[in-house]
């Protein structure tokens, strides 16, 4: 049995890359000599704050985070026929039980056992090599690389988003918030057809790249009132399709006053407050639909085949790339830059 370099948390905002056991493929499981790692919000959160929400980082001990991942099968386990080795691939974090009623319903990103890499207590895949369930390990087309592999995952939140407000062809969408997510919620309904795309942020380089992805507007909330930005850009009458993905209580209560009569208000981003006030009022009185995305489900196979043929490209959302071994700099960058940073990458191998 040889051994593999793993990089843990080690207490907040420091980490550590040590020797742990290679695994091997068990039944049913395949090994995948991973190649990047996507820095996500969360891991983020966990690395400086030691929580998200409800689950906590156990300090005491060291802690693998990642979740974005993708790589090539190196070894193929028992009972294993979707995959060989060779192939590139890459992994849906959420292992799920698929007996409870939420799996047999489809709804799988609803069950309540499930095991998602980097959720405490479940360890991430920031190492070389991980064993995985061959049937969460999706196999990519020639053309695609591991690099788009491994943003497969937060491109599928942003594609769950747009099918859960079931974004119409030429209908006009306001996205608040272009962060990673927001930014792959603005690919996905551009994909879906929308007409016009209006994008908010206060940051004015995410706004350019923003401009470069397909926004037909942009909005620096910093320096202009939204909600009059919005009534200019669709004659007074709101945009159909609302998306918050910043978690912002403040953009979190904007949302109904930018919809349009009869629209849909998506809640896409984290908020930290549990509770935050909102204009009911305003929901009322438009018969708003108000929908929210919890990760994603089924969306992996229609991701993949977006970005090989080109209808996505998801590669400008890369700003920073860093080596495995420089990942105490590559978690500093996703943390203090504010200005430039989207999705900080781990270059593996």
């Amino acid at each position: 049995m040889g051994t593999m370099k793993g990089a843990f948390m080690r207490g907040l905002d420091n980490m550590i890359i040590k020797d742990v056991e290679k695994p091997t493929a068990g039944k049913g499981k395949v090994v995948v000599s991973l190649e990047y790692i996507g820095i996500c919000g969360s891991d983020v959160h966990y690395y400086h704050s030691g929580r998200v929400g409800a689950y906590e980082v156990d300090l005491s001990q060291d802690y693998m985070l990642g979740h974005e991942a993708a790589g090539t099968v190196v070894e193929v386990g028992e009972g294993v026929t979707n995959l060989k080795v060779g192939d590139k691939v890459c992994l849906e974090p959420g292992i799920v039980d698929g007996t409870c009623e939420f799996c047999k319903e489809g709804k799988y990103n609803l069950c309540p056992d499930v095991q998602f890499l980097a959720t405490p207590p479940v360890a991430g895949c920031n190492e070389e090599f991980i064993e995985f369930p061959s049937d969460y390990c999706f196999k990519l087309p020639e053309n695609m690389t591991t690099k788009q592999g491994a943003l497969i995952e937060p491109l599928s939140v942003g594609f769950h988003a747009a099918n859960q407000a079931n974004v119409g062809v030429g209908e006009t969408v306001v996205i608040l918030g272009a962060g990673t997510i927001g930014m792959t919620t603005l690919l996905s309904c551009k994909a879906h057809g929308a007409g016009k795309i209006i994008v908010a942020d206060l940051i004015p380089a995410k706004l350019e790249l923003a401009k470069k992805m397909g926004a037909d507007v942009v909005i620096n909330s910093g320096e202009q009132d939204v909600m009059e930005e919005v009534k200019k850009a669709t004659d007074g009458a709101g945009a159909e399709k609302v998306f918050e993905t910043a978690g912002s209580d403040v953009t979190i209560k904007l949302t109904p006053f930018l919809a349009k009569r009869g629209g849909t208000v998506c809640l896409v981003g984290l908020s930290v407050k549990p509770e935050i006030p909102y204009s009911f009022a305003q929901v009322m009185d438009k018969e708003l639909t108000i929908t929210s995305v919890f990760r994603y489900r089924n969306i992996y196979p229609k991701a993949i085949a977006a970005v090989a043929k080109g209808a996505i490209d998801v590669l400008p959302l890369v700003t920073h790339e860093y080596d495995f071994a420089q990942i105490n700099e590559a978690y500093k960058e996703a943390l203090t830059n504010k200005t430039d940073a989207l999705k900080v990458m781990l270059k593996v191998k």
